[in-house]
């Protein structure tokens, strides 16, 4: 069966999902849909996409499109899902999926009432090295997990869809995702504790943070994320007999495994573009009749947002829809 995917809106992130589409088996670019039909029309044109509109709701109408792949800013994700649920299409949303946890459970509540597939793309959650570095986790081979340490971030002050409230601003759900995602990947633990702090620009969003996650087990994560400090992006999972470092964990790069034997490097295998992971992810639960991916499930993205919210809720970050 071969999925037309339609990409709703146009910009960075959306280029990289509609080459990685046409280089993917199983999947066609069928349509892209902007609220400037000149930069449908372009877009439509240079990734070869067959329909080109200039409205959101126009593309969801079309009966041939098969799957929605969401790419506009944070706060019009959830409404953009809906919208397309209520059309009958399965979404894949660019991450984070929601503003906040009430929007991610309304978005999954309209999936299951229509038995549509809808999925939170964060690649990180996809990618076959993350697996590895689980396995490895799961193998003992750094001993017991004690602490986890990530962080992630650039100068990003330029970026409009950072910097405004009213477009769900911040570095926390831009990029801060990726070191609480990473950490809830490598322990799978309910949070009893979170500490954290933040400094906030003039219109009241976070420019930079850091947290720290408590579980139950003693275990600790140490994470944060900024939009004004060139960050390295490492993870490092530290063991009892051992420890691994993860290079850029947005899109791990390699793997070195620190033991008593010494130092082990595992590349990362080759890859398209690395979002064809969570294309194919979606592709595979839209073929077995499931309503969310197996490496992202609802709950895990209502997780990482209820602790997203409750960071916000501490630094006085909120959203003027909210």
């Amino acid at each position: 069966m071969e999925i037309k995917v339609g990409i709703l809106g146009l910009g960075g992130i959306a280029t990289k999902m509609a080459d990685t589409v046409n280089k993917t088996d199983g999947v066609t670019l069928y349509a892209a849909a902007s609220r400037s039909m000149d930069k449908a029309l372009d877009f439509a044109r240079t990734y070869g996409a067959a329909k080109a509109y200039g409205s959101y709701e126009e593309m969801a109408q079309d009966d041939n499109v098969d799957l929605v792949y969401i790419a506009t800013p944070h706060a019009f994700h959830a409404e953009n899902a809906l919208m397309c649920l209520e059309h009958g299409k399965h979404v894949l949303v660019e991450k984070p999926l929601a503003a906040n946890a009430e929007q991610a459970i309304k978005v999954f509540a309209a999936a299951k009432e229509k038995g549509l597939f809808a999925g939170e793309a964060i690649w990180s959650r996809y990618q076959p090295i993350q697996k590895k570095l689980n396995d490895l986790i799961n193998c003992g081979v750094i001993g017991e997990v004690t602490c986890v340490t990530a962080f992630t971030g650039g100068e990003m002050t330029a970026v409009k869809r950072l910097t405004e409230p009213e477009l769900a601003g911040g570095a926390l759900l831009d990029v801060g995702i990726y070191p609480l995602n990473f950490a809830s990947m490598i322990i799978n633990e309910p949070v009893i504790r979170v500490d954290t702090n933040a400094v906030l620009s003039d219109k009241g969003v976070d420019l930079q943070n850091a947290f720290t996650l408590s579980y139950g087990s003693g275990k600790m994560a140490v994470l944060g994320s900024s939009m004004i400090s060139e960050m390295d992006s490492r993870g490092v999972i530290y063991g009892t007999k051992g420890r691994i470092e993860a290079e850029f964990i947005i899109d791990i790069a390699r793997l070195t495994v620190y033991t008593d034997k010494g130092a082990e490097i595992i590349e990362r295998p080759t890859q398209i573009t690395g979002f064809e992971y969570e294309l194919m992810s979606a592709v595979k639960a839209i073929g077995e009749g499931k309503i969310q991916p197996d490496e992202m499930p609802h709950r895990e993205t209502v997780k990482m947002m209820r602790i997203m919210d409750g960071l916000r809720k501490r630094w006085g970050v909120v959203y003027p829809f909210e």
